[in-house]
This record gives structure tokens, C-alpha cells and sequence, in this order.
């Protein structure tokens, strides 16, 4: 009986008791971009407009964080994005985030002696987006900006389009 008791104040007291989280189905709100999403996203212009088939996957966090990472992350390798996003007013948002451009090796030998493929500067996405009346999906329009990796702008940057949907069950 003691055990018992005991094990029960250690399971309530450390937040493993009867209290849980809400799915993201409960915890939606339609007003917000808080949530995981998906979208296509197609360029018109810039070093990414050849890519037909762009997907990006971002989470929006609650304090204006998100990431973001798209299909093409191993086209050369880079990392995922991250970034922050704002309300700008009724079910507008504006999301910023940043990647790390990677360069080819030059050599199979570069490789074999541990190299990989070196930083060739960063990548800066700015994204507006306009979300639907219900919460559920989103239109977009996005601005690729290159840089070297002393930050001076490059070519390659364009515009584009999106449109997402949440992901939930």
C-alpha cells in the first residue's frame, strides 16, 4: 500500500498523472498558424524555379519560432530552415527563415579525406501568407534571397507561390 501511494505522488508530482496534452485537432486554432502544415511551392523565377515538385513541411511554434524543410534538402545537402513568423492582421502572417547553401566537393578525393560539401553561403525565404476562413489551408507568395557566405547578395534569388494545408489526424 505505501509503495502504491508513494509511486502515485511521483507520477502526479512530475506531471505524469491524469493530465495531457491536447491533440492538434483540440488545440487548433483556426486563426493561427501554430501547427504543423505542407505545402507545394512553385518559383517563377531564380535558381529554384526548376523544381516542379517543391514541397516544404514547416511547424509553427506558439512564441513565433518555426522550421522548415523541404524535399529537396539533399539537392545538394543542406540543413532545414529556421526562422520566425509575426501576424501582420486577420489571418495574414509573415514567415522569415534561413538555410545554409552547401557546395559540391570537388573531387571524390576531397571526400575520402573527410571533406563533404563545404558552406557556400545562406539562403533567406520570406513568405507572406494568407490563410483560409477555416483555418485549414493557406495561399502564399514567397521571395528567395541568396547570399555568400560573407552575406553579400548573390544571384539565384526569384519569387514564387505556395499554398499549404495543416497536417493533423
Amino acid at each position: 500500500m505505501c509503495w502504491a501511494l508513494m509511486t502515485a505522488t511521483v507520477l502526479v508530482a512530475s506531471g505524469c498523472g491524469a493530465v495531457r496534452s491536447a491533440s492538434n485537432s483540440e488545440s487548433a486554432d483556426h486563426a493561427s498558424l501554430v501547427g504543423a502544415w505542407r505545402s507545394q511551392i512553385r518559383f517563377d523565377s531564380g535558381a529554384l524555379a526548376g523544381m516542379k515538385d517543391l514541397e516544404f513541411m514547416y511547424v509553427f511554434n506558439a512564441g513565433g519560432t518555426m522550421t522548415e524543410s523541404s524535399n529537396h534538402d539533399g539537392e545538394p545537402p543542406v540543413p532545414p530552415a529556421y526562422g520566425v513568423w509575426r501576424k501582420k492582421g486577420p489571418r495574414q502572417f509573415e514567415a522569415r527563415y534561413a538555410f545554409y547553401i552547401t557546395r559540391a566537393p570537388e573531387t571524390f578525393v576531397d571526400i575520402a579525406k573527410g571533406g563533404g560539401w563545404p558552406p557556400a553561403g545562406r539562403g533567406v525565404l520570406t513568405e507572406n501568407i494568407i490563410l483560409a476562413d477555416d483555418g485549414g489551408s493557406f495561399r502564399s507568395t514567397i521571395v528567395y534571397s541568396a547570399f555568400d557566405p560573407a552575406g553579400r547578395p548573390v544571384e539565384g534569388g526569384g519569387k514564387g507561390a505556395g499554398a499549404g494545408a495543416r497536417m493533423g489526424f
